[in-house]
């Protein structure tokens, strides 16, 4: 699916597509209306990852 397909079906702002685009920080009412387009769930789109420990 393209960002803009993407941004019609959610209707998400092209500001918000963009901050997806650069892993920048979204709401997360943004992820689940994502999830509601694609019919699936939140862990299906979202990576967790643990920062590195500073040595």
């Amino acid at each position: 699916m393209k960002k803009k397909d993407l941004q019609e079906k959610t209707h998400l702002s092209s500001a918000v597509i963009a901050k997806l685009g650069k892993n920048l920080p979204v709401h997360l009412l943004t992820l689940v209306k994502i999830c509601e387009v694609l019919h699936c769930n939140l862990f299906d789109i979202v990576e967790m990852k643990q920062p590195e420990a500073a040595n």
